[in-house]
Order: structure tokens, then sequence, then C-alpha cells
């Protein structure tokens, strides 16, 4: 089979890399980078440690509002795709080019696969919700990492074509934990003890567009007692230089540069606790056995609130302080996201799928 594949964010990029690996023992694979995540931190290293192949097309979209990105990357998807011809596309996750992508293959009566698909927060207002939603219901093939996935799919009366397969992020980390321990030194270069300080993440526009949930965030994170690594991404380091955060940091808080993945799972896997927006991430933490406290009021990665290995808080400052207070979890984790997915994944794509 022929089968497009389109990432265009850094999740995406970390999910393409073991399914690539698995599609390619039995099939053609066109590899479709939007563009939508275009720094090198944010793409090219993680290409690099990956060993992600290199795209066939770079669509070179960029930023911009969701209109406009969403229908340039449909757009130019649709040229692609009427120029390979394939048996099949394959889209990640929940952002613009999951839903351009698969908007693109279904005008097109192209069959749709859909990896990480049935996640739901019920948040309408969060654009991720909307893309994930409308790309289940025009998929052919639903790849869904938990069993919840699969109910809630039933819920919406989709049923045809799903397929529970466990979690092809648990496939990277098991495959690069220990490389990362071997290869990162980003705790000995930041001076960092381990166990001994937090790693913070923050984009999404429910925080980064409101000055008083950012400013809120940041003066909480400087109540913490221990440091706090912050990884800025580009678009939240516009805006702390907008709302005048930049120039007064807490002193507790260490502004960084995007890191790679290695370097990101070395960091994360020995904190004490991880604070974030990010999906991802969250089920990253738990995966390590880190606890994560979550800037949102509400996750599409339900499992991880389990045995109070994952905390949502909002940007509310009493809420996070007591969740960076609060003790480690003492009971066992489950394995709630297994491994082996890509293989799956490769096993249940077939010609006529």
């Amino acid at each position: 089979m022929k089968i497009v594949t389109i990432v265009g964010a850094r999740p995406q990029f970390i999910k393409c890399a073991p399914v690539s690996r698995e599609l390619r023992k039995e099939h053609t694979e066109i590899l479709v980078h939007t563009g939508q995540h275009y720094d090198p931190e944010m793409s090219e290293v993680f290409f690099e440690e990956l060993h992600i192949p290199k795209p066939e097309y770079n669509l070179g979209i960029g930023s911009g509002p969701h209109g406009k990105q969403t229908g340039m990357i449909l757009t130019k998807i649709e040229e692609v795709l009427l120029k390979e011809k394939p048996d099949l596309v394959l889209v990640y996750g929940d952002t613009n080019s999951t839903l351009a992508g698969a908007l693109a293959a279904a005008k097109l009566h192209i069959p749709v696969a859909h990896v990480e698909a049935g996640l739901r927060s019920f948040d309408r207002t969060m654009p991720e919700e909307i893309n994930r939603v409308v790309t289940d219901h025009i998929s052919d093939s639903l790849f869904c990492p938990t069993e919840n996935a699969v109910k809630l799919l039933a819920k919406e009366g989709i049923t045809r074509g799903v397929h529970l397969v466990g979690d092809v992020m648990a496939d990277v980390l098991e495959f690069n934990k220990t490389l990362a321990e071997k290869n990162s030194h980003i705790i000995e270069t930041l001076g960092l003890e381990p166990g001994g300080y937090g790693v913070a993440t923050i984009h999404r526009p429910s925080n980064t567009d409101n000055p008083d949930a950012l400013s809120v965030i940041i003066r909480t994170f400087g109540k913490a007692e221990m440091p706090i690594v912050f990884p800025v991404h580009p678009r939240t380091r516009k805006y702390l230089k907008e709302y005048g955060l930049l120039g007064r940091m807490p002193t507790n808080v260490k502004i960084i540069e995007p890191l790679g993945y290695l370097d990101m799972i070395r960091l994360m896997g020995n904190a004490k606790k991880i604070l974030t927006d990010s999906g991802g991430i969250q089920k990253e933490a738990y995966m390590l056995g880190v606890p994560c406290i979550t800037l949102r009021e509400n996750t599409e990665w339900i499992e991880t609130l389990h045995d109070g290995w994952n905390i949502l808080t909002g940007a509310d400052d009493e809420k996070i302080l007591s969740a960076l207070m609060a003790p480690i979890p003492g009971k066992p984790q489950r394995n709630l996201y297994p491994a082996g997915a890509s293989g799956k994944i490769r096993m249940l794509i077939r010609p006529g799928t």
C-alpha cells in the first residue's frame, strides 16, 4: 500500500517515529510535514533524535489564525494527495494538521486512519477538541490508546473500524528512555539535583493569551520551594514579553529554550513534579512515574487522574500551590498506556483498510 502520513507538530513527530518504522516494513510511506511547528527546536531536532525519515514534502505553512492555517494546510495537502494518489492517509492526534489532512482525504474519497482516536476533554472551547471530534467522525480506521477511548467513540455512534491498540507514545518512551539517561546531560548542564526540581511547560491559548492567567501561573511558580525549569515555547515567549513578565521572572524559575526529546525525557524523568497544560506531557509524566500538575480545568487523558498522579488546577494559585505541596502518590501506577501499538497498527493496515 501507499500511505501518506501527515505530521506538523512536536507531539506528532514523536508519535510517528515508531509507526513509520513499522509501516515501512511492508508499505510505501510518503511523509508530509505541514510546517505547523517550524522552529528547529520544535521540529528538526525530533527528526534527528528519533530517526524519523526525512519528509518527502514540507509544506512550510507556519503559524497563523486557526481558520487561515487550517485552510492553507487543507489546500496544500489536497495537491499532494492528487499527485500521490495514496491508498490511505494517516493522521495523528488533534492539531490543525490532523483535521486538514483528514478532511482533504475524506473529500477525495481516500480512507483515513486516525492514531490516538477517541480522546475527549468535553471542552469545545479548545480547538483541539473540535479537531479530534471531527477527525474521528470522518475516519475509517480509528486506533485508540485506551478502553475509555473506545467507549467514548461508541457513545457517539462510532463502532466500525475502531481498534484498541495501546499507546504509540509508550512505544517511543520505552525505546528511548535508556538512551536518554545515557546520552543526555541536561541535568548536569543546568546544575540540577535529581528529584529536587520541577519542570513546567505552557502553550495553551487559555493560558498564554490571558495576561491574568499567565501572570498568576508565573507568580505561583515563584512560590514553589524548588527550582522550576521552564522550557519556553516560542509563542509563549512572545506573550511573556508582551505582558512584561519575561523581565521579572521569579528567581527560582529557570527559563531555557525548547528541548529535544531525549533531553526533555531525562529532565522530566528526574523531576519532583511536572507542571503543564500539554496533553502529551501529562501522559509522559504518568509513564515516567512523576506527579503532574495540569494547568487546565480538564484533560483528555482522564486515566492520569487515578490515585493522584495528575491534579487539575487551572490557573488557580491556591490549587497550584496545594498540588505542589501534595505528597508523592503512594499507590502503584497501573499500566494504562501499554506499549506495542505501532506493531498492532502495522498489522491492522492492510489493502482495503
